[in-house]
């Protein structure tokens, strides 16, 4: 390899299956490893789950949106890896897996959500063709698409952004909530029994470790201990500051726009969740990709877009084995269902990206998301944090070519609009325990103290325990939005 790399981007979006998102995509490339002709591990129409003694087989495409949030914490990820009568007994290996509980899981998340026992329950089988997604299907034909990566535990989305961020959960299994958030972090954050990639970097390298650009001020990075919201920048700054001059940072943390964390539809964003639609996350990739591209640090730079979670949506590929992070606090609360992180979670879409890898490469190891801390400890130096980054490949293994290709596209496709209106709140329950919303308000929380008088930390946190209802998460965030802003420009000059 002719170049050094020097920056690590990572775009990390929001709950979609590899199935669902390329299963249908047709690719055909060479092989990472052995430079064959191959093909993407992905669906032919056959792949099916039985749900009331009726089939549900894959389908194209996928009209969005999903009417309910499909089913994607512990239990449920259970039942659509391993059927309905799955058991996982705490502490023990993860029973049988045979990708059969993905259609019965949704019929019940449909029922309880709408109402009803009726549905087009086979939605959640469904995928996307290459036309619906011209910015994923062109990266991914140009570069190197992993077929083999997975979420890094069956369950769902903090934890396995945690795994992204420190290879390892800390033994967190589950979404918390706003009472164990609070009890377990109190006003500091969330913090790695052996310390996140970011407290490594900064160890190292100082100021010029890494930056964060996020679409809103409330990225889940902002919960880490360590991290506070003047460390994150506003995604529209990015490409004028990798143009502008001197760029050190070694790790770029980018996290979408999640629209309305407060309904949990997630409307209006760009994290591409399935209440949503994916046209704003095809459009942040266009618009992430294009300022690397076109900026001075394109030969040296590395871009990895992947997605934390499958979010309920089925795939055909069974998980595997992966290492424990062996870092797991004893009877931890965080360990709420005892799983001993022994099995992968499901598999989800990966692109990585640079002038220096083959187009067309189509690599089938296993990845999860304990390979982008591997991959940075790799290209600067750095101990695994770890049994399960030590354990992880890492993808800089990609960058096979002697020089940088002249041939990478400039600029990517239009993006296409939606193709329906994007969804509307659901009814159900007021309270602010559900979902990732604890999560962001507890981010709102740790915003609020570094904006306030050390004197005030019991008044911060006691104002952040009344917020019991929706409408006041609304208001709570709203304000908070507005003081981040104004106490940003006031930094900025």
């Amino acid at each position: 390899m002719a170049t050094e790399i020097k920056n690590i981007f990572v775009l990390l979006l929001e709950n979609r299956s590899f199935d669902h998102m390329l299963g249908f995509s047709g690719i055909t490339g060479i092989d990472a490893v052995t430079g064959a002709a191959t093909q993407i591990e992905g669906i032919n129409g056959s792949e099916s789950n039985n749900y009331l003694g009726a089939p549900y087989f894959v389908r194209k495409p996928f009209y969005e949106p999903i009417p309910v949030d499909p089913a994607h914490e512990f239990p449920d990820v259970l039942e659509q890896l391993c059927g309905t009568q799955a058991v996982y007994e705490r502490g023990k290996s993860y029973p049988r897996v045979n990708n059969s509980g993905f259609v019965s899981n949704y019929a019940r998340s449909h029922s309880k959500d709408e109402g009803n026992a009726t549905g087009d329950f086979g939605q959640i089988m469904d995928g996307f063709t290459a036309d619906q997604l011209p910015i994923l299907n062109t990266l991914a034909r140009n570069f190197a698409v992993c077929d083999g990566w997975h979420s890094s535990l069956p369950g769902p989305t903090f934890p396995n952004r945690l795994f992204a961020m420190g290879a390892s959960s800390g033994g967190l299994d589950h979404s918390p909530s706003t009472w164990e958030l609070l009890t377990w972090e109190g006003l500091d954050g969330f913090t790695f029994p052996h310390g996140s990639i970011f407290d490594a970097l900064k160890a190292r390298y100082g100021d010029e470790a890494w930056r964060i650009y996020a679409g809103s001020d409330f990225p889940l990075v902002s919960a880490l201990n360590g991290i506070n919201t003047f460390d994150v920048r506003s995604i529209d700054d990015m490409g004028n500051e990798l143009s502008a001059g001197p760029y050190p940072y070694r790790l770029t943390w980018i996290e979408p726009d999640y629209g309305d964390m407060v309904s949990g539809t997630f409307k209006g964003g760009t994290s591409q969740h399935p209440m949503d639609n994916v046209g704003g996350g095809e459009k942040l990739i266009k618009e992430v990709y294009e300022a690397i591209r076109r900026s001075p640090l394109w030969e040296s730079s590395l871009l990895v877009v992947t997605w934390d979670e499958h979010g309920g949506f089925y795939d055909h590929v069974q998980p595997g084995r992966a290492a424990a992070p062996g870092d797991t606090r004893p009877g931890s609360n965080y360990n709420k269902y005892g799983f001993n992180f022994t099995r992968l979670g499901v598999r989800v879409p990966a692109v990585v990206i640079s002038p220096f890898i083959p187009a067309g490469t189509i690599d089938h190891r296993t990845y999860d998301h304990s390979s982008i801390p591997r991959t940075v400890e790799e290209v600067f130096g750095l101990q695994p944090l770890t049994k399960r980054d030590s354990a992880a490949t890492p993808v800089n293994a990609l960058l096979t070519l002697p020089e940088a290709r002249r041939d990478t596209p400039e600029t990517l496709p239009s993006t296409l609009p939606p193709s329906q209106p994007t969804a509307t709140a659901q009814p159900g329950s007021d309270s602010v325990d559900s979902g990732n919303l604890p999560l962001f308000l507890h981010i709102a929380m740790r915003h609020e103290l570094a904006l306030s008088h050390p004197g005030q930390r019991m008044a911060v946190l006691n104002r952040a325990q009344s917020v019991r209802t929706k409408a006041q998460a609304a208001q709570y965030l709203a304000e908070l939005t507005d003081r981040v802003t104004e106490a940003k420009s006031r930094s900025r000059g």
